[in-house]
């Protein structure tokens, strides 16, 4: 029989905003690369504003960053979890790990595929 979840309405909702808060804040002060991607991104989304880009382009822009931001919150999860089920080396947490980082790398390249792809037509547009 499933267990009932007391928490319901609006009061379910503030519980899972603060736990998202806590685990941005986790991110925060335990990721160092959780830290420069979200430096990034603070240096990142006021040019992609400010850059006459289309507002489809901005939202490129701005997605592809949050979507690294969010693979690597995904990524520090998995680590925590391997983490938590003990130090010894295993193959499998190995893989996991390297899974996990692979996909922060395709995030990273994505990322750095749609900005340099948009900033060259921006540039390409203001010399023609």
């Amino acid at each position: 029989m499933a267990t009932m979840n007391k928490n319901k309405g609006l009061r379910r909702v503030l519980l899972a905003a603060g736990y998202s808060i806590k685990g941005l804040r986790a991110a925060w002060c335990q990721e160092a690369a959780f830290r420069q991607e979200l430096i990034l991104c603070l240096v990142l989304i006021p040019i992609a504003l400010w850059l006459d880009f289309s507002v489809m382009e901005r939202l490129l822009l701005v997605a592809v960053l949050v979507q690294v931001l969010v693979v690597e919150l995904l990524n520090s999860a998995i680590e925590a979890a391997i983490d938590r089920i003990g130090p010894e080396p295993h193959e499998l947490s190995g893989q996991a790990k390297d899974l996990g980082s692979a996909a922060v790398f395709l995030s990273l390249l994505l990322a750095a595929v749609v900005w340099l792809s948009l900033l060259w037509s921006y540039l390409i547009g203001i010399i023609d």
